[in-house]
């Protein structure tokens, strides 16, 4: 195993978990939704939310970022 495998290896793996915390972005805006709490209480799990899926976004980015430039120098 190379320096280029392990780069697209580590950056699959960052991905993947920045898409698992994609996915919790996800079921916790629904489960607040159908909750029925206030609209205080929705905005501030909204808040949370969008900090963390920024977060989760960049995450998926860079790895990504890293999985390209992995194959592109590996070769």
């Amino acid at each position: 195993m190379t320096i280029w495998d392990g780069l697209i290896w580590s950056g699959s793996a960052i991905t993947v978990l920045g898409l698992i915390a994609l996915g919790w972005c996800i079921l916790t805006v629904i489960r607040a939704r159908r909750s029925g709490a206030s609209e205080e209480a929705l905005r501030q799990t909204m808040r949370r939310v969008v900090a963390v899926n920024m977060a989760a976004l960049c995450a998926s980015v860079l790895g990504l970022m890293l999985v390209v430039l992995g194959i592109m120098l590996g070769k």
